[in-house]
């Protein structure tokens, strides 16, 4: 029977020994610890050289490279000559392997795990393939290797600056890679340092033991990527709060193994030395065990993604909440305020809110940055889009630095110029506009509207509804689908646009669709409207007259799309006869944390709802873009929203949430002026009967008289 030993400069509380057949051969396997002592580590290196079949070193590589520099451990080295016979091993190349093969294994079977994550390299010079691999899947990554060497409050950035650290700009003498932090406050700030890094990154990669000094506050929720991870560290990970723990290395015998220990148990049971042992040996000795890495959620699965949401002012208003701001509003006079606005076009994007507390029912969370552009509707109109795309992509840019994994387009930013073409295209993430569960949301807010009215028949299965529709706006990025839902629901379809050649081409394209549609074409919206039963708004227009609400039907269900709204309270006030709505308005699952953007506690506008949707369903993709909208990703994204969790909100008005109270008040005025109207025509009806002349009045009254006679 061989013996192979792995001498380690870890804990000797860690110490395990077994009996084991490998490749072929009978081995006894020991782990021995030395509490950090070096010296005991040669002095036990020396005394099995001769009885050991091959020794497995538990330190750092022997060598490893750093683009094209190599370099060499000098406690490893010191440690391999002392040993003479036995062959020895770090298990550099093998634990290579098995840490970009967890990582490789992670992104696929957790799906898209690592896309824009902000991941801390302890040390980015050992860990450099690993970080190679990594920058596959994300740029945010940061390197600890100045504050852990040197002691200098400093983290790398950037693989290049790594490579210029490997360089000798930051020469360490011998590259003692053992931490050169000293002790009293220089220490205290480097720790501290290291701390705010930890916190703000999502994954950390570093050797298990070194994050024995950190707590709660640093690992909560984190990610780590390590090796070697026993039992009882687990349960210590676990107590931090750890979400993941992503570990290559294999198990055997109820022991976890060291790539150190692995590649001695090869060296002894193939009798060969560590220079022959080929990348193909590799591959078929981790083919035969049959293991794959593991992904363990201590604490159960949380997994957490990100997103971002581009928002602006709507109007001056939004303005005078800003504090800085909000004085100077009372006592400024308005040309000063349009000044601002002229301003604040320019100004750079910032994070209004970081958003919290999104939970699915399938167990994932979301977080994210609803981060402000400064341009209002008016400003956006009055320059060229490319003016808005270059304050869009440094969102962009913002959201990317910040972890964000896809980033959505809010209320103007996502109607101008190409309507998110361009962005995607240039984007550093995936971009939605969020136009799919738009008008998703708008359909559905209206069904539901029209049923609590009770003002028409009750469809009977998958009938469509016995009413007349119009969609205003029909050609734009969500009237167009509004009006294809529309065509599929609802018994007459009117489309409004002043873009006829386009209005056109889309009846053409919707009878393709539902040959048995009925469409009408206009466009006036005022045309038609006075039949009208629902009408969805959804236009461009930033704040211009759309139609003449006065015209409107009694009873009419309005859902208002349109930011800024179509119809503004003003107007609103002019018809309590009619329900208006807001669509698009989504309850968010969990206990959700986030400024106010105009609505009542946890409800999202439809287009964040569907950025939120992406992020949980883990749809790192540019999902919706540009104008001619897919209406099966209008179904896709409505049904993975009530897979997590998205309920449509209380229908709300201009004036807040409509209650059953208030929409059988608006139900019992419609009814009261629909009977005023019948009155009315009735009487102008009558009015409008011209008088009969004498002359053919005579034979009436002859035939009547003639009958009266007869009987």
């Amino acid at each position: 029977m061989k013996h192979v030993v792995s001498i380690s400069l870890g804990s000797s509380n860690q110490d395990f020994d077994f009996v084991t057949t490998f490749l072929g051969e009978k081995l006894h396997v020991r782990r021995i610890g030395t509490n950090g002592s070096t010296l005991a580590a040669v002095k036990l290196v020396k005394e099995w050289d001769k009885k050991a079949a091959a020794i497995g070193l538990g330190v750092l590589k022997d060598h490893y490279k750093v683009g094209s520099r190599r370099f060499i451990a000098k406690d490893s080295a010191r440690l391999m000559a002392a040993a003479h016979t036995a062959p020895v091993t770090t298990g550099g190349r093998l634990g290579d392997i098995f840490q970009e093969w967890a990582v490789r294994h992670a992104q696929t079977q957790l799906g898209n795990f690592f896309n824009n994550a902000r991941v801390l390299f302890f040390s980015g010079l050992t860990d450099y393939k690993l970080a190679l691999s990594m920058a596959e899947y994300t740029t945010n990554l940061q390197f600890a290797d100045p504050l852990m060497q040197l002691g200098v409050p400093k983290l790398l950035g950037t693989l290049d600056a790594l490579n210029l650290y490997s360089t000798g700009a930051h020469y360490v003498k011998d590259w003692s890679l053992p931490s050169a932090i000293g002790t009293g406050p220089v220490k205290e700030w480097t720790r501290f340092v290291l701390r705010k890094a930890m916190q703000k990154a999502s994954v950390i990669v570093a050797p298990v033991h070194e994050l024995d000094d950190f707590g709660l506050e640093e690992l909560a929720g984190k990610t780590i990527i390590t090796s070697t991870v026993n039992d009882e560290r687990m349960a210590m990970l676990r107590d931090k709060g750890v979400a993941t723990v992503i570990d290559g290395s294999p198990c055997m015998q109820g022991h976890v193994l060291g790539a150190q220990l692995l590649d001695a148990m090869i060296l002894a049971a193939t009798g060969k030395q560590p220079r022959d042992i080929l990348e193909d040996d590799y591959l078929e000795i981790i083919t035969g065990l049959q293991q794959e890495p593991r992904i363990v959620h201590p604490n159960g699965n949380q997994r957490v993604n990100r997103f971002a949401f581009v928002i602006h002012p709507l109007s001056q208003e939004y303005f005078k909440k800003v504090k800085p701001i909000e004085l100077l509003s009372q006592v400024s006079p308005p040309v000063m305020m349009n000044s601002l606005e002229k301003i604040m076009a320019y100004a750079p994007p910032f994070v209004y809110s970081k958003v919290t507390g999104i939970e699915s029912p399938t167990g994932v969370k979301a977080e994210g940055w609803l981060i402000s552009v400064g341009g209002t509707p008016k400003e956006i109109m009055r320059h060229d889009p490319e003016f808005t795309y270059r304050r869009l992509l440094d969102a962009a840019a913002m959201a990317k630095r910040l972890g964000a994994q896809i980033m959505g387009l809010g209320a103007f930013t996502k109607v101008v110029g190409d309507a998110g073409v361009t962005v995607a295209k240039r984007a550093p993430l995936p971009i939605t506009t969020g136009n799919s569960y738009s008008a998703s949301g708008a359909l559905w807010a209206a069904h539901d509207a029209l049923l609590r009215m009770r003002l028409l028949p009750k469809p009977k299965g998958k009938e469509r509804v016995q009413c007349k529709g119009m969609v205003v706006g029909a050609t734009g990025a969500i009237g167009s689908v509004c009006a294809r839902l529309m065509a599929r629901a609802v018994e007459e379809v009117y489309m409004v646009s002043p873009e006829t050649a386009k209005l056109l081409e889309l009846k053409e394209s919707i009878l393709k669709e539902s040959p048995d549609a009925k469409i009408f074409l206009s466009a006036q919206a005022d045309k038609d409207i006075a039949d009208m039963d629902m009408i969805v708004t959804a236009t461009s227009g930033a704040g211009k007259k759309v139609l003449d609400i006065m015209n409107v039907k009694p009873g009419c269900v309005i859902t208002d799309v349109a930011r800024p709204l179509d119809l503004p309270a003003s107007e609103v006030a002019k018809r309590p006869d009619v329900l208006v709505i807001e669509s698009g308005e989504i309850q968010l699952p969990g206990e959700v944390k986030m400024k106010n953007i105009g609505l009542p506690k946890g409800l999202a506008y439809a287009c964040l709802a569907e950025t939120i949707v992406l992020a949980l369903e883990g749809r790192f993709e540019n999902f919706t873009v540009g104008r001619a909208i897919e209406w099966e990703k209008v179904r896709e994204i409505y049904q993975l929203g009530l897979k997590h969790g998205m309920k449509l909100a209380a229908i709300s008005g201009v004036n807040g949430p409509f209650s059953d109270e208030d929409i059988a008040h608006v139900r019992e005025l419609a009814l009261v002026a629909r009977a005023e109207q019948a009155v009315g025509k009735a009487k102008a009806r009558a009015t409008t009967v011209k008088p009969v002349s004498a002359k053919k009045a005579a034979p009436a009254k002859k035939r009547v008289s003639a009958a009266d006679a007869q009987q």
